[in-house]
């Protein structure tokens, strides 16, 4: 994604989870994890200028089920949500209506689609989300053309 941020002129903020994965995966909860993005985001916006119109969250796996969870639990400060091969989305109330893009291989066998991504999608649309949904031909990985449908779907930065 480093190259993608570099040509689209995007700032990317990658924490780490405090486990061996997001505390909202691992416990059904959220906790540490929260409070290290929160402080990393503080200190993003306390030294580089954001547009707050522009502020998204992404992840992959795990992490796209991180990301699902945290961006629609706060819809009025992340406007866009990208998850890559998401499992589930962990429980939260919903705020606002971010725009969503998810994606997933059709052979993924780590978080097969059937179980995952093709139950997500209806439900988030059921809801009223603006979603853009891209299956692939391949397994549990992003591919380099979905990664960059994801960040030109964003629409936030002209490529250079």
């Amino acid at each position: 994604m480093v190259r993608l941020a570099d040509k689209y002129r995007l700032i990317l903020l990658a924490p780490a989870s405090r486990e061996s994965t997001w505390d909202a995966i691992r416990h059904g909860r959220y906790g540490p994890d929260v409070a290290v993005i929160d402080r990393a985001l503080d200190k993003v916006f306390r030294t580089v200028p954001i547009n707050p119109e522009r502020i998204g969250i992404a992840g992959f796996s795990d992490g796209a089920s991180y990301a699902l969870g945290l961006g629609l639990a706060n819809g009025g400060i992340f406007r866009r949500v990208i998850a890559f091969s998401p499992g589930f989305i962990p429980p939260a109330p919903h705020t606002g209506k971010p725009s969503i893009f998810i994606s997933h291989g059709i052979a993924d066998t780590v978080l097969p689609i059937g179980s995952t991504s093709r139950r997500i999608v209806p439900v988030l649309r059921r809801d009223g989300y603006d979603v853009r949904y891209a299956e692939f031909a391949g397994g549990h990985t992003i591919p380099r053309d979905i990664a960059q449908e994801a960040v030109e779907w964003l629409g936030w930065g002209p490529a250079t």
